[in-house]
């Protein structure tokens, strides 16, 4: 089981990232079955209306871990190949790549859970702060009751 975690302030060449996440995985395993990825967007809207772009802070070296870690929880739960965890940090703009989590396995129930559970993990779990930049201004954005909601679905089915 291979698990990858990269973070930084460059773009996210998507078709790219799959390419080679699928390239990865014809090396080693005849047992591919199911590729599911998750690509999260900056959008205009969230706290505020009209955004123009997302500032992510974190911090280095424990957002790392903390990536790895919910990857490591997500393998311990379900029977997978491969993971893969990129994510953006520093000013990104409408329509840009935040997130790409991509997650191989035999069967495609165990890949959909395991890219939803991941996803729902990072957006409680990991230590980013997420500013909002629109014309009017900008405002940190608080943590949002229907992810907790969504991250805690998981705990039900331990």
């Amino acid at each position: 089981m291979h698990i990858r975690v990269e973070l930084g302030p460059a773009p996210i060449d998507n078709l790219t990232l799959a390419r080679s996440f699928r390239a990865g995985l014809n090396q080693g395993s005849s047992s591919l079955g199911a590729i599911c990825s998750f690509e999260g967007l900056v959008r205009e809207y969230g706290d505020d209306r009209n955004v123009i772009a997302l500032e992510l802070e974190h911090y280095p070296g424990m957002t790392e871990r903390s990536l790895r870690e919910i990857a490591e929880h997500a393998a311990e739960r379900w029977q997978l190949l491969a993971i893969a965890i990129v994510h953006r940090v520093g000013r990104i703009e409408l329509g840009e790549v935040v997130v790409v989590v991509s997650v191989a396995s035999s069967h495609r129930h165990a890949a959909f859970e395991a890219c939803a559970y991941i996803m729902d993990r990072l957006k409680t779990e990991a230590p980013f702060w997420k500013k909002e930049i629109s014309a009017s201004g900008q405002s940190w954005v608080a943590s949002k009751d229907s992810d907790g909601l969504a991250a805690a679905r998981w705990a039900a089915k331990d």
